[in-house]
């Protein structure tokens, strides 16, 4: 695995993005307009939302809420999965549907 890496799957009107992060590796502080579940299916991270630091240890779903800026910060090696309710399965407009820019 490189430092950090992700696969989408796509289901009836669900997306997964699955990233894996190596330790030390972050993935990038961003929001949605949406609430939005997010697994962690192996490793320890940080996960900042909004400021608030919170660490968790697979396995583990957080709920993500609408509106708030987060990121993830890999303690030890992660895979992670965010999982989002979109009909898009154009993996080059994927990020442009679900991130809020700005």
């Amino acid at each position: 695995m490189s430092e950090f890496c992700t696969r989408n799957f796509f289901s009836d009107g669900i997306a997964a993005k699955q990233m894996e992060l190596l330790a030390g590796y972050s993935a990038v502080t961003h929001k949605h307009k949406y609430d939005h579940l997010s697994i962690l299916a192996e490793g320890k991270c940080f996960v900042e939302i909004d400021g608030s630091n919170v660490c968790y240890t697979a396995p583990a779903c957080i709920n993500i809420k609408a509106g708030l800026n987060h990121s993830i910060h890999a303690v030890e090696d992660c895979v992670w999965y965010c999982i989002h309710a979109t009909n898009e399965t154009d993996e080059s407009k994927l990020d442009k549907v679900l991130i809020v820019e700005g």
